[in-house]
């Protein structure tokens, strides 16, 4: 039973962080852009590139960007789910198999 419960805990960690890294990902660059826009010369360059990138993520997000970002983070959470639940199953045929 330790075993199973070792494998939820650890496919729901890998399932929120993966969610959470997109998130952190997408805002700490549109951070990074905006404090950017303070340097002289660089105005004109970090005002365009967060506007690409929120018209990006509206695309995924029908219209809205938090939405784009929101579905972006699902399937990241997802895959990483995916690849959690392979990387246990891979570690139970080794095992095995040693």
């Amino acid at each position: 039973m330790s075993i199973f419960t070792n494998f939820l805990r650890s496919l729901l960690l890998t399932t929120v962080f993966s969610f959470i890294a997109p998130m952190f990902l997408v805002g700490g660059v549109l951070v990074c852009l905006c404090l950017s826009g303070f340097v002289p010369g660089l105005q004109g360059l970090t005002e365009d590139i967060p506007t690409q990138i929120l018209y990006f993520l509206a695309t995924f997000g029908t219209g809205s960007p938090i939405n784009g970002l929101f579905i972006i983070s699902l399937t990241c959470g997802f895959v990483g789910g995916l690849f959690d639940i392979y990387a246990y199953y891979r570690y139970q045929i080794l095992r095995i198999d040693s």
